[in-house]
């Protein structure tokens, strides 16, 4: 029987057989993200190990920074890594060597004087994009990132149509972005193309910080002129109308159009309300609002007194469904709708056009508290009362609402006329 030992002695065979399994083993390990804990204060990076060709072993290279640090909140600079990270992964999967110093190293080793190759840079109109909305869907909530979705698609598509199948995303110039905003503004109206030019520079500031294009080309792009439609406030009679109508036929969105009235929450907000939301002993809400994660507002007594029992109900059930308090497993743009086409049947009948809608409501309520101060609060006590009331952030922005809404209205100015 032939001896192992002699076998092993046939040098050629042996170090053929160790040559051909270390091809076979992997060459790489990771890449890995060190992320310090999740703590912003220490320096993030991406590391990889790679089997060294003289010991055969995994070894751990040098750190890639990148900039990573430049991003100052978790979620964002996690995105960014994970970003980097792929990307460093496809450079090893293209048969990147740190042991082989040549001028395609130099991406990863910085070996090369010249300018590294990024290899995000390459990537297609549709692969750019794609990624850039995968991006986006962490940092935006459910309702802005289907506008967004919508609205980048389109471009999407429409340049997908337009240029070569090799184009890539840094490829694509100002007059492009040009050529689609004006075949948007033709179909439309400048509203509507401002709201998809404000859509387009958020993908390209995302596609610049994963460097996928060098600079944000729509920077450049003037915002059109346009009057955007508002909401009409209510008159007295028409609003007497409206409710009492909604007491006979509807009255859960009547319930619904007393949050909006009442409590100043806007329709997608009363939309989010959950039984674990409303704290009755308390008499506060708790809302994810616009401007701020989670908002607190007190339940007046006026419209505690009509919020129902919702003791038996599980903390997430939702408090506006088709059907009463329960569970709705819909979007929250769906949920929204819904409630507009229920309101749309109530101000139908009422000969009411489509300047009134639910957020006239807001507005008619706000109107009418902001009067009811200034008769005895100057414009600044006004607005501050007004604050704590309506949730706006800043004074700035509760003005130029006023402004928008004709809430200050003049004295009677008729002694000024009579000669």
């Amino acid at each position: 029987m032939p001896s192992i030992n002699r076998i092993l002695r046939n040098e050629y065979d042996f170090e053929y057989v160790f040559e051909y399994d270390l091809k076979k083993q992997k060459q790489y390990g990771g890449p890995t993200i060190y992320d310090g804990g999740g703590d912003l204060n220490r320096r993030w990076y991406v590391y990889y190990s790679f089997r060294n060709p003289e010991t055969g072993k995994l070894e751990r290279q040098p750190p890639i920074y990148a900039d990573l640090d430049n991003y100052n909140t978790v979620k964002e600079r996690l995105l960014r890594a994970r970003a980097l990270c792929k990307s460093v992964k496809l450079i090893l999967e293209e048969g990147f060597n740190p042991y082989t110093p040549e001028p395609d190293n130099s991406i990863l080793s910085g070996q090369s004087d010249k300018e590294p190759v990024n290899i995000n840079s390459a990537k297609k109109v549709a692969e750019a994009i794609d990624f850039a909305l995968a991006y986006a869907k962490n940092l935006h909530s459910e309702s802005s990132y289907n506008d967004f979705k919508s609205r980048i698609t389109r471009f999407r598509d429409w340049l997908v149509d337009s240029k070569p199948a090799t184009a890539k995303m840094n490829e694509i110039e100002s007059i492009d972005a040009i050529g689609f905003l004006n075949d948007i503004l033709q179909r439309t109206s400048p509203r509507n193309r401002n709201n998809t030019r404000a859509a387009l520079s958020s993908l390209y500031k995302i596609l610049k910080n994963n460097q996928i294009v060098k600079e944000n080309i729509i920077e450049g792009i003037d915002i059109l002129k346009s009057s955007p439609k508002k909401n009409k406030t209510y008159t007295k009679q028409q609003e007497e109308d409206i409710l009492k109508l909604m007491a006979e036929k509807d009255k859960h969105l009547l319930l619904f159009v007393k949050f909006i009235s009442i409590n100043m929450l806007r329709p997608v907000e009363v939309c989010r309300l959950q039984k674990k939301d409303i704290h009755i002993i308390d008499k506060i809400l708790k809302v994810r609002a616009k401007n701020q994660p989670v908002k607190t507002k007190i339940i007046p007594d006026i419209l505690l007194q009509d919020i129902p029992d919702l003791t038996p109900f599980k903390n997430t059930d939702f408090i506006f469904t088709p059907n009463g308090v329960g569970e709705w497993d819909a979007k929250e743009v769906n949920r929204r709708n819904h409630f507009g086409k229920r309101f749309k049947i109530i101000k139908d009948e009422l000969g009411l056009g489509e300047e009134y809608g639910l957020y006239s409501f807001r507005h008619t309520y706000i109107t009418r508290i902001y009067r009811e101060l200034r008769k005895e609060l100057t414009p600044f006590e006004s607005k501050s009362r007004l604050m704590l009331i309506t949730g706006h952030s800043t004074m700035d922005a509760l003005e130029k609402y006023l402004r928008d809404i004709d809430a200050e209205l003049p004295d009677d100015y008729s002694y000024l006329i009579k000669g």
